[in-house]
């Protein structure tokens, strides 16, 4: 047999096939492009473009929900039977309902005083208030300071348990679980749970409780949240603009059409009887507020959502908390859907419409396709195209649809809205994030069940900034600071950049330029925050 050496591979039209590398590879490009790049590339914005339909004509349906619920709906103290609690003079405080406020913990040393002394200070017959601290915490120090909280507030007389348990089973649902199963607990009909940053005004019972002692199908209250430190840094601002729409848009909308949306897992009033029938809390996703919320919604129970009654809590300033909060925010909702989607699909206690909602509108739009699409549209195809020019984006899908998209968002924070552009850009390099923990839940891969507390500062870079400033210590690691995923998409959208620049016709390397330092910036770690040891 004659032998078969690698050159009679290269065809011989190739010019310099030996030695020209960069000419073999840009022929090779030529040579593969019109069979399978252009096509594969063209399918890609295709899905792209409908995707983006989707997401228009779902921000769009909530963009005139929220109008029509503004001018013409009631509000929910006339929309739901609400009447204030008063003392019987009869049976005194026992016409209150015994309330348990719920406050999990995991070595929060900058901010554990904060909410126990919130929930301390709440407007309500002390008989009638179980304060339930559940720490977590594997400091032993803080564990202590915790502990020493407790019995200093139950000196001056307030029924406050501190509960330990021996491991972290579940996270912060076992720990809530935990705590239902204490025989103190058993009279209890409600429960508010408040995270560690979270501090409500004393008035916040008074308000929320009424809804539920007269309104026996309504299962939950939540609160809306507000930012203690959301003009700290351009991060929290930037967080502020995302969770305002959240709370503005998405929450008053799902309340006031299917009374049905997503518990925000802190700032919240459950019946314990609602949260048995739904079978408890689980720990089976990274939302164990939401697959609660699911579960109770499928049994027929109502969710009421209050926006003028707010809660105070923080931002996470630091950006690698930030990306470890954005993991578990973005991988829990896709984890759970794919767990959940079919069991939602069979159920027979909810509409066909109310099942559309949650299957399409809650899940597949909002916690899938919104993140792939901004990621692969904006940082993956549409720099693409600028590179193979035979496939064209038309300009209502790469401009006008983005816009309006864009406007839509900005209702929540009118305040913000002069730092539109920096929000789109950053929102940009965090889908990349976000897709990625999306498809880690939908895949249930390695980092699927991945809990890490989101770290708060409090007032400890405040009190530190007061004092004698000591000697900084930097403590450099390299996997914290150095991004390297966001370093390489800011290479890859830099030569597209450059080439639309020369060859372009569409003027994108206005938009390539700004995104790249953006991912730049990411990349080296100048966001948010940034904490000297």
């Amino acid at each position: 047999m004659a032998e078969v050496s690698a050159k009679s591979f290269i065809p011989e039209s190739f010019p310099g096939s030996t030695s020209d590398i960069a000419g073999q590879i840009g022929l090779l490009w030529e040579l593969i492009k019109a069979p399978l790049i252009v096509p594969l590339l063209r399918i890609s914005v295709y899905i792209c473009l409908a995707m983006s339909i989707m997401v228009f004509i779902e921000r769009l349906y909530m963009g005139v929900v929220i109008i029509l619920v503004k001018l013409f709906m009631k509000k929910p103290e006339k929309r739901y039977k609400w009447e204030p609690m008063r003392d019987d003079l009869e049976i005194g405080n026992a016409a209150f309902p015994l309330v348990l406020v719920q406050i999990p913990m995991f070595n929060e040393k900058e901010v554990y005083k904060i909410s126990i002394g919130a929930a301390c200070n709440l407007s309500w017959p002390a008989d009638r208030l179980i304060i339930q601290v559940l720490d977590d915490s594997t400091d032993f120090v803080i564990k202590d300071m915790v502990e020493k909280e407790c019995i200093r507030w139950a000196s001056k007389g307030i029924n406050i348990r501190y509960q330990i348990r021996e491991t972290r089973g579940g996270y912060k649902a076992g720990a809530l679980k935990e705590g239902l199963k204490r025989d103190y607990v058993k009279d209890c009909e409600y429960v508010v749970i408040f995270d560690a940053d979270f501090r409500p005004e004393p008035d916040f019972l008074q308000r929320a409780v009424p809804f539920l002692v007269h309104n026996p199908n309504i299962a939950l209250v939540q609160a809306r949240w507000r930012f203690v430190n959301s003009n700290e840094c351009l991060l929290t601002r930037m967080q502020e603009m995302s969770l305002d729409y959240h709370f503005t848009v998405e929450q008053e909308v799902g309340s006031s059409t299917h009374a049905f949306f997503g518990f925000n897992g802190t700032g919240g009033i459950w019946r314990i009887a609602a949260i048995n029938e739904a079978g408890g809390w689980k720990d089976r996703t990274t939302v164990e507020d939401m697959d609660l919320a699911v579960r109770a919604g499928l049994k027929g129970w109502k969710f009421l959502y209050l926006g003028d009654l707010q809660v105070k809590s923080e931002l996470p300033s630091t950006f690698k908390a930030f990306r470890y909060q954005q993991h578990r925010w973005s991988c829990g909702p896709a984890n759970l859907f794919r767990k959940m989607v079919m069991e939602i699909a069979k159920n027979k206690k909810v509409s066909l419409w109310e099942k559309f909602y949650v299957i399409y509108s809650f899940f597949f739009v909002r916690k899938i396709i919104a993140h792939m699409f901004t990621f692969f549209f904006y940082c993956v195809v549409l720099p693409l195209t600028i590179l193979v020019p035979e496939v064209n984006v038309p300009k209502w899908g790469a401009i006008y649809i983005p816009c309006i998209i864009t406007t839509l968002n900005s209702v929540g924070t009118p305040r913000s809205f002069h730092l539109l552009f920096y929000w789109i850009l950053f929102e940009n390099v965090m889908s990349f994030h976000r897709t990625k923990a999306t498809i880690i839940g939908l895949l249930e891969a390695k980092r699927a069940n991945e809990w890490v507390v989101t770290e708060k500062l409090g007032d400890g870079l405040k009190n530190k900034s007061d004092n004698k400033p000591a000697p900084k210590k930097f403590r450099f690691k390299l996997g914290d600071r150095i991004l390297i995923h966001e370093l390489g998409f800011a290479a890859f959208l830099f030569i597209c950049g450059c080439y639309d620049f020369l060859y372009g016709k569409n003027n994108y390397f206005i938009y390539l330029f700004l995104q790249v330092i953006t991912f730049t910036i990411a990349g080296f770690g100048y966001v948010g925050t940034i904490v000297l040891s």
